[in-house]
Formats: C-alpha cells, sequence, structure tokens
C-alpha cells in the first residue's frame, strides 16, 4: 500500500508540476502547448496500454462502434468535454486563471457528490450534507462578491460530472475510451500547433524548446502512467482521499506565479476547504472500517 500512495502522491506531484511548466514554454500559447502535450502524450500512452493489455480495452470499443456507427457522436462528444479540460490545465497558468481552476478542483469533490445525488439518486451520507453545507456558504459568498463563479472553475466543476456521466452511459468508462478520447483529440492538437504563430518550426526560432517540449510530453505522460499504477494499488477510498493532494499543490503553483487570494475572497475558500476537510475525514473513516473487517 505504501507503494500505491508514493505513486499517488507522485501523479499530483506531477500535474503541479506540468501546471507550472507551461510558464516556461513562452512564446507558446496556450493552445499551441495543449496540442504539443496531446500529440507527444498520445504515443506514450499507446505504448503503456500495449505493455499492460489495456488496449483489448480499445478494441472493444472499435467492435462496438463498428456494429453502432452512431456511437462515433457519443465519442467525439466525450472527446470535446475531455479536450476542453485539458487545454484549461495548460491555458489557465498563462493567463491569470491558475487560481479558479484551482478553486474548481477543490469543488470538483462536492459537484461528484452532488451529481451523485441528483443524476443516479444516491443517497448523501450526513458528512456528506454537512461538507455541502460548508461548499454553499462558500458559494453564497462567491454569488455576494463576484455575482458567480468565473467561467473556468465553472468549466472544471460542470464540465467533468458532464463528462463522466456520458462515459458511463456510452459504456467507455476504461483506459479504452480515454485513449480514444485523446485520439479523437489529435486531429485538433495538429491543427492547434501548425495554426499556432510558431508552428512546427518553433525548434529553428526558439532552440531552447527543442527540449522543454519534449519534456512536457515526458511529464504529462508518466504523471498519467503512475496515476492509473496508484488507482490500480489503492483501496478506493484511500485513492480518492489521496486526489485531494492535487488541489493544494495547484492552488499553491497559482500563488507563486503571482495570483492572490483576496480579503473577500477567504470567505469563499475556508468554507469550501471545511467541506474537502469533511469529505477526507468521512473517507478515511470508511478507510477504517474496511481495515477492521474479518478477511
Amino acid at each position: 500500500m505504501s507503494k500505491g500512495i508514493a505513486l499517488s502522491v507522485t501523479a499530483s506531484v506531477l500535474f503541479a508540476v506540468m501546471y507550472y511548466y507551461t510558464s516556461l514554454l513562452s512564446p507558446l500559447s496556450g493552445v499551441e502547448i495543449f496540442g504539443w502535450r496531446m500529440l507527444l502524450t498520445a504515443p506514450c500512452m499507446t505504448v503503456f496500454m500495449v505493455v499492460s493489455g489495456e488496449w483489448t480495452r480499445v478494441v472493444e470499443i472499435v467492435r462496438r462502434l463498428a456494429g453502432k456507427p452512431k456511437l462515433i457522436v457519443g465519442l467525439i462528444g466525450s472527446a470535446v468535454l475531455l479536450g476542453l479540460q485539458l487545454w484549461l490545465f495548460m491555458w489557465a497558468p498563462l493567463n491569470g486563471y491558475s487560481l479558479d481552476v484551482s478553486l474548481g478542483y477543490f469543488l470538483l469533490p462536492l459537484s461528484m457528490v452532488l451529481t451523485g445525488r441528483i443524476v443516479y439518486g444516491e443517497r448523501l451520507s450526513y458528512l456528506q450534507k454537512i461538507a455541502v453545507f460548508f461548499a454553499s456558504l462558500g458559494v453564497l459568498n462567491e454569488l455576494y462578491q463576484v455575482g458567480g463563479f468565473s467561467w473556468a472553475t465553472l468549466l472544471v466543476v460542470v464540465g467533468y460530472p458532464i463528462y463522466f456521466i456520458l462515459r458511463k452511459r456510452l459504456a467507455t468508462d476504461n483506459l479504452g475510451g480515454l485513449w480514444l478520447d485523446m485520439a479523437l483529440m489529435l486531429p485538433v492538437a495538429f491543427w492547434f500547433v501548425q495554426g499556432g504563430e510558431q508552428g512546427f518550426g518553433v525548434f529553428d526560432q526558439y532552440p531552447w524548446l527543442s527540449l522543454l517540449i519534449p519534456l512536457l510530453g515526458v511529464i504529462s505522460a508518466s504523471a498519467l502512467v503512475v496515476y492509473i499504477i496508484a488507482s490500480r494499488l489503492l483501496p478506493f477510498s484511500l485513492f480518492g482521499l489521496l486526489s485531494y493532494v492535487e488541489p493544494v499543490l495547484l492552488l499553491g503553483v497559482a500563488l507563486l506565479l503571482g495570483e492572490s487570494i483576496k480579503a473577500g475572497e477567504w470567505l469563499t475558500y475556508i468554507p469550501i476547504w471545511l467541506a474537502v476537510l469533511v469529505l477526507v475525514f468521512e473517507g478515511f473513516k470508511h478507510l477504517v472500517r474496511q481495515r477492521r473487517r474479518p478477511m
């Protein structure tokens, strides 16, 4: 289990490093960085899936697609939803929205809890109700301060649950579905790189990027592979708890990049952090109960 914990934390650190890393890739724009990330990550993920035996998942979905061509519409929608999230992750640190995105990731677990209640009729536990109450206080303060959350925060909070719902309904909620999402993004990624100001000649104009851009692909692929391995080694509840490490690190990156939490925003962040702590406590209790059960 200690190996799984180490890998999960490593994955969160790598995602945070990638979040900061975009600031080093000047003069590339956010969409160009997104394009390069996809073009470099997809081949690495393909190798991992072939070696690990997960490629059969892709084959299964392609066979279903052959028998039901209309499935392509859902697959394209799934790829678009994921593409928006990956693009935002690359774009936000360069455009002063890293704090908004980190807030979105803090709110995401609560958004997923409410999605389960509304869409799937799952009952909220006592502690989940308390967490929702605290988060609601933060939401109300943000509405009072600025009239609502930024579009970047809402894209994370609303976009990811919709993406997960769609994947579940398409029965593509596995690595094969993730690979197909990324594969369908490749033409757009190629267009972003080719159509950018720098294009594929970027290495001639800025030689130092010949090292930095491939390293982006290594970081991205490594983070994804380590994350997948960790998910297999850990109990689901513990893996879920460790997912809260990432938004904490993203907040640190946002502050490192020069963004700051304004005085009025503390009443947004503190209740949301309290809500996250309540969910962490609930997950910890669940984990302890599981370990105490007789084998």
